[in-house]
């Protein structure tokens, strides 16, 4: 009965993992961060990419970055973003390559 379950919480896991991928462009999409941000070279806003190596290593970035966005402090404006999707962005701009 164990092993079943966790076969299961594991299977939830790996077809769940694609889809938060997914979700997160989607809601990078959505909040508009493309009209100032590329995840390749800087428009308006730094690249994603260079977000995420600026960063790199930082433990506090999630939360300093989660923060800025949350208050506008540091960016030009305040994401309308609840605090889940404000975590989800973030953690997308950090991981990009």
């Amino acid at each position: 009965m164990k092993s079943t379950v966790l076969v299961m919480v594991a299977a939830g896991m790996f077809i769940a993992g694609p889809v938060a991928a997914q979700s997160a462009a989607d809601l990078v999409k959505s909040k508009n961060c493309m009209g100032c941000h590329d995840l390749e070279k800087k428009k308006v806003g730094p690249a994603f990419k260079d977000i995420a190596a600026k960063y790199k290593g930082n433990k506090e970035a999630e939360a300093k970055l989660t923060a800025a966005l949350k208050s506008g402090k540091g960016h030009p404006a305040k994401v309308a973003a609840t605090d889940a999707e404000l975590k989800t962005l973030v953690q997308y701009v950090l991981s990009a390559k």
